[in-house]
């Protein structure tokens, strides 16, 4: 499988060695688009084939934030639900599936699906395809990372995020582009606060990224969301002058697209799948930012489980399975160890005090 522009096999390959070990990814055969029932609300762009979008930044009101808290925990609660399911020999089109149904059993409507032709329920990146994947029949691999992007439409509100999970046994290369890009995030996130210029988010990633040698994608941006799926403000992940402070109230999206190689990419002829020019893996994280009054806190609505805490958690299970103690249990058995080592720690502190004073 060759990259999008044509590049000597040998470079290729010490290109691919450069950025670790992995497949180079290319679109194959899709399904069609799937159904949803007529009971399901529809937003605008489908029911008219147009958008209200905002000119400026909205301010949202109490109302209005409770109806996005409910869509963006949806969203956040679907993507979860992909950690145990994400594994080798699944497709792209298997997760579609599935975060399809799930949407549609909430009763929500998948913003992606015919989002301006867009023919799918949600968006699939696999290694080296950046952004707006479509999901297709190839089966993942072992080694593979893949970003999975979920948009609901619940009770009139888009909710917003997105994750780059592991596929098994992923090269150090590749998990430290996803560790770095979730830090990126996180990084941002903390930027945000009442009257704060919206162009310090992309100033704090960039530095994050550059000081950890990856490269920011700067062509893909974060956005005001509600009711309508994008507008104001524009959020670069990138040096930038966007102008604009937060104000409470407002929601918007950060996610961040990093890369170990140039920030140069190419749209495939299918007019959606954006991949790496020179063929580098990209990560991909995304939260939903609501901007409070309290104090410059901010709340992230739309928030998927940290995948390195989940893996801790795993280990933890697997440890219980092989000692066939539950977690409670071996947590206790722990406790009463710390406290033995305590316990003798002081009899030896007491005995060397009291050889002291014979002395």
């Amino acid at each position: 499988m060759r990259l999008p522009k044509l590049l000597n096999p040998r470079v290729q390959k010490r290109i691919l060695m450069r950025f670790g070990v992995y497949d180079k990814v290319m679109p194959v055969e899709t399904t069609p688009s799937r159904i949803v029932s007529e009971n399901i609300t529809r937003p605008d762009y489908i029911l008219e084939n147009t958008e209200y979008v905002p000119k400026v930044a909205e301010i949202k009101n109490y109302n209005q934030i409770n109806d996005m808290r409910e869509s963006c925990k949806l969203a956040a609660s679907i993507l979860n639900q992909l950690h145990t399911f994400i594994k080798p020999g699944i497709t792209t089109d298997d997760i579609d599936e599935l975060v399809h149904t799930l949407t549609i059993k909430a009763g929500a409507y998948p913003s992606p699906l015919h989002y301006k032709g867009f023919p799918k329920s949600v968006c699939t990146s696999v290694n080296n395809v950046a952004v707006h994947g479509i999901p297709d029949l190839r089966p993942l691999q072992d080694g593979d990372i893949i970003n999975v992007d979920i948009t609901v439409f619940f009770k009139q509100y888009h909710g917003d995020c997105s994750k780059t999970f592991l596929v098994g046994n992923v090269d150090d290369k590749g998990q430290e582009l996803v560790h770095i890009t979730e830090e990126c995030l996180d990084i941002g996130i903390k930027c945000c606060g009442p009257d704060v210029p919206f162009c310090h988010i992309g100033s704090a990633i960039h530095r994050h990224a550059k000081r950890n040698s990856l490269t920011v994608l700067p062509a893909f941006l974060g956005h005001g969301i509600g009711q309508y799926f994008h507008g104001p403000p524009e959020i670069y992940h990138s040096l930038n002058r966007y102008p604009g402070l937060m104000k409470p109230g407002m929601t918007f999206t950060i996610e961040p697209v990093l890369s170990h190689g140039s920030e140069h990419t190419v749209i495939l002829e299918d007019g959606w799948t954006v991949v790496t020019e020179d063929g580098a893996r990209t990560a991909q994280v995304e939260h939903t930012v609501l901007i409070t009054d309290d104090g410059g806190n901010q709340r992230d609505l739309a928030r998927a489980k940290n995948q390195k805490k989940q893996q801790e958690i795993q280990k933890k299970k697997t440890a219980s399975e092989k000692t066939g103690m539950s977690l409670s249990e071996r947590k206790h058995r722990d406790a009463e160890l710390m406290r033995e080592k305590q316990r003798k720690k002081e009899e030896q502190e007491g005995q060397g005090a009291r050889k002291q004073a014979v002395h």
